[in-house]
């Protein structure tokens, strides 16, 4: 535990801010600056247990984070990101959002944070009801090289000469070279025969080797996977709804396309919100930040959409 973090847990002790923090519903009226020393302590009384702040803006929820991580190890904070795009606009999100929001539902499912931080576009948001288990290499271990390749495709990784963004990978011999959409930096896999010989990440300026890896994990580049269940789900609108027929056909034969995850919420055979899929793994505190705030926000937002 961090200084701030013994901090935070003593804090959350006062008689009267325990009594509260101990209620079924609270309201709490605090100055900003104190909000992640109170959300810090309140995570701290919890075991097992997932705490979800939710602020009026993806910028406020980026904030609060960041300085979650002076009160808390980095890894008990996380943050789920929105879509920069709007409903229907025909554009993917970022590869980055992307793949840091479905790690997230994958770490509620498999390690569970102690806080999420998220702003309300994010929360009020349908899921694909899949989460999704990312590709693991580790030094030393057997790997197809065509199953391999395969995976990256449908984790929708476009294939290029040289990998110089998220979500891209190109094949040289016996080398892969991917950017995962969660990484700061590509990596590299050199396979002996059907081993992986070498792991490394590399610069993409000059395209060289530079750090070993033991181990890495590749989630995917986009957020809609499209599986048996997506696939024929898909092929049914063809008749129930043709207006997006050309549409529906693509992901009926598997195909990925720029801004194919505007239509996750008609292919989802279950979609579900983030406070939805945190239920299923564990007992779940919701903080709202400015609640007057978010609420007129959340309303806005389900206009835009209707519109």
């Amino acid at each position: 535990m961090t200084v701030l973090g013994a901090l935070a847990s003593t804090f959350s002790f006062d008689p009267a801010l325990s009594a509260a923090l101990g209620e079924k519903n609270a309201s709490i009226v605090c100055a900003e600056h104190t909000w992640p020393l109170l959300l810090s302590g309140l995570a701290q009384r919890t075991e097992n247990e997932i705490v979800i702040v939710a602020a009026p803006t993806g910028l406020m929820a980026g904030q609060l984070r960041d300085d979650l991580v002076a009160f808390l190890p980095e890894r008990d904070v996380v943050l789920f990101p929105a879509w920069e795009t709007l409903p229907f606009e025909r554009v993917s999100p970022n590869v980055e959002t992307m793949g840091k929001r479905l790690e997230v539902l994958w770490r509620i499912k498999n390690d569970p944070p102690k806080i999420i931080v998220t702003g309300v576009r994010a929360l009020l948001q349908h899921l694909s009801n899949t989460v999704v288990e990312p590709l693991v290499i580790k030094q030393k271990t057997q790997v197809d090289m065509d199953e391999l390749i395969s995976t990256l495709a449908r984790f929708g990784y476009r294939r290029e000469e040289l990998v110089e963004h998220r979500g891209e990978f190109a094949r040289r011999g016996s080398i892969i070279d991917v950017f995962p959409s969660t990484a700061d930096t590509p990596i590299r896999i050199d396979l002996w025969g059907d081993e992986v010989d070498r792991l490394t990440t590399f610069n993409v300026n000059d395209q060289r080797s530079t750090d070993d890896l033991v181990s890495v994990q590749i989630f995917p580049a986009r957020e809609l996977i499209i599986n048996s269940e997506v696939a024929a789900r898909a092929q049914n609108l063809i008749a129930e709804e043709p207006w997006g027929q050309e549409n529906w056909e693509r992901i009926a034969q598997g195909m990925t396309f720029d801004g194919m995850e505007s239509w996750l919420p008609w292919v989802a055979t279950d979609s579900k919100v983030l406070t939805d899929v945190c239920a299923e793994s564990a007992s779940v505190h919701i903080v709202l930040i400015e609640p007057r705030r978010l609420r007129d926000r959340a309303r806005d937002l389900i206009a835009e959409e209707d519109d």
